[in-house]
C-alpha cells in the first residue's frame, strides 16, 4: 500500500488496531529520481503481511521515525540514515555500520560512484 510519510505514523497505528504488530524488516530503494521506503509488517495470527510503501524525493530523503510503534525499526532506521542517507525524524541516529566515513554521499545511493550508470572504470 502506498502512503504519504505524513500519514506514515496513522497508517501504522491503524495497521496495529488490524493485527499488523509484527515489524518484519525496513530497508530503502533507490529510484534515481527517488527513494522509496519499504516497511514490511505482519499480522502473526492470521499470518498475513502488508507492505507499506513511502516515496520520498531524493533532494528531500526523511521520514519519521516508528520506533514508537516498533522497537526493531531501530535497527532498520540506522542503517537507512547511513547507508541511504535517509533522515530519520524524531531520534538523533548514531552511527554504528560508517562510524569512520567520511564521504559525503551515501554509500547505497546510485549516485555514489560505481552504482552511478555514468561510472567508468579505469581499466
Amino acid at each position: 500500500m502506498k502512503i504519504d510519510r505524513a500519514n506514515l505514523a496513522s497508517a501504522i497505528e491503524e495497521g496495529m488496531a488490524q493485527g499488523f504488530d509484527y515489524l518484519v524488516k525496513i530497508t530503502a530503494v533507490d529510484n534515481i529520481a527517488s527513494l522509496q521506503v519499504l516497511y514490511f509488517v505482519r499480522n502473526i495470527a492470521q499470518n498475513k503481511d502488508e507492505l507499506l510503501e513511502v516515496d520520498i524525493p531524493y533532494s528531500d530523503a526523511w521520514v519519521p521515525t516508528v520506533t514508537k510503534y516498533y522497537a526493531a525499526a531501530d535497527w532498520y532506521e540506522r542503517e537507512m540514515a547511513e547507508m541511504f542517507g535517509v533522515d530519520i525524524r524524531g531520534r538523533h541516529v548514531r552511527r554504528l555500520l560508517l562510524e569512520k566515513w567520511d564521504g559525503v554521499e551515501a554509500p547505497l545511493r546510485k549516485s555514489f560512484g560505481w552504482g552511478s550508470p555514468t561510472y567508468k572504470s579505469e581499466e
